[in-house]
């Protein structure tokens, strides 16, 4: 058990910009273009020029460096710039990064991107080739040898112990795909934009790695996503009423490993995730009853699952049934299963929408929106509220 006390981050910087491109399957233009354009967006939306820009921060997968955006984008000098590890878990904590500079007088703007051809050119979901040998890739010689080559096959294998500690079968699964596909249905920038899909159609879905179908598993995505964040002092002379992040948090947990953390004790949970609630719950002040909307990360719907446990929303076993019950909006753009797969910072500028009053799928008086980054990893997650 952490004996971490609440930090001093919540309160300190906003979000005060969103953009992104177009999401597609077949983008047409470099990584680099795609960076380049939803940074340009981002700070339109803001009211911020390129110039106010003195820090950037991305994912350690990203192909397109700071200095190269920058210099497509037309910034100038940068005073920080920072890159963060594990995929997917890195999406809240780059908005963790940015805040960490702002609320240290490291910079004044900040830009977060992610920018990748993810369907056109490599596809995660192909699973590993080609890696160059490394230490952090020991813990995959245990799986890779036996089958277990792609994310899907590894969230498998917890997903199934899953089952069988709680006594459930996979169709619990398709309440969240259901969910997601809802929310897409009536998000005209999602891909699955106009196709609702029941239990049944869940259910119909061919196996991928058993007992995870089709429906279970994310989208692969080409696209871009932007986030400009900023003190809150400044945020509220800018153009939209700033998201303030009230908590943010990076957790991994012991015996921790990428994707394959088979040899824990146990293999029903996400411990990582636990240290990262655990942390925002105490700097926030908050607690699940709260929380008006969720964006939970959603590359896999067990995880999801796993992931409202972890929070405490619902008891151990018991996410199928919380997220049946519709108490919590949840994942209201479509996630990455129904909008796009862009390694979840989608889902913060989602949450930055909901807080300002212009998602597509609004929930009425939203005041605090739990975020998460990818699971099965070291992870990181956020909670903002709307100022005031």
């Amino acid at each position: 058990m952490s004996a971490r006390q609440a930090d001093t981050l919540g309160g300190r910087a906003a979000v005060v910009g969103i953009g992104a491109t177009e999401f597609s399957k077949d983008s047409g233009r470099s990584e680099l273009a795609l960076a380049a354009e939803a940074v340009r967006a981002a700070l339109a939306d803001a009211g911020l020029t390129a110039a106010d820009v003195d820090g950037m921060v991305t994912f350690t997968m990203d192909t397109s460096p700071e200095i190269t955006v920058a210099q497509a984008t037309g910034i100038g000098e940068l005073s920080f710039f920072s890159r963060v590890h594990y995929g997917g878990g890195a999406a809240c904590a780059t908005v963790q990064q940015a805040a960490l500079a702002v609320a240290s007088g490291l910079a004044e703007v900040v830009v977060c991107y992610r920018a990748f051809n993810e369907r056109s050119g490599r596809r995660f979901g192909a699973g590993v080739q080609r890696r160059e040998p490394s230490a952090e890739g020991v813990a995959l010689g245990w799986a890779l040898p036996f089958g277990l080559l792609t994310p899907a096959s590894w969230v498998a294998m917890a997903a199934r112990r899953y089952l069988h500690t709680y006594g459930l079968e996979p169709e619990v699964f398709g309440h969240v795909a259901v969910t997601a596909r809802r929310h897409a249905a009536t998000n005209p920038a999602a891909h699955f934009h106009g196709r609702p899909i029941t239990l049944a159609d869940h259910a119909a879905s061919r196996w991928i790695a058993e007992p995870l179908r089709l429906l279970d598993c994310c989208q692969e995505t080409d696209g871009g996503q932007a986030l400009v964040v900023t003190s809150v002092e400044r945020a509220r002379t800018l153009r939209h009423p700033p998201a303030v992040i009230a908590a943010a948090a990076q957790g991994a947990g012991r015996a921790q490993e990428q994707m394959t953390s088979f040899y824990r004790d146990d293999l029903t949970g996400l411990p990582e995730m636990g240290v990262v609630a655990r942390q925002l719950w105490r700097t926030s002040g908050l607690a699940p009853g709260d929380i008006d909307v969720g964006i939970v990360y959603d590359h896999f719907t067990p995880f999801v699952l796993t992931q409202l446990e972890a929070f405490g929303f619902c008891p151990p076993g018991g996410g199928a049934d919380f997220v049946a019950s519709g108490a919590l909006p949840l994942n209201t753009h479509g996630g990455q299963l129904g909008e796009a797969y862009l390694h979840g910072m989608n889902g913060v500028a989602e949450a930055v929408r909901q807080l300002r009053g212009t998602a597509v799928n609004q929930v009425a008086g939203a005041r605090h929106a739990l975020l998460t980054a990818g699971t099965g990893v070291p992870t990181s997650g956020l909670v903002l509220r709307a100022d005031g």
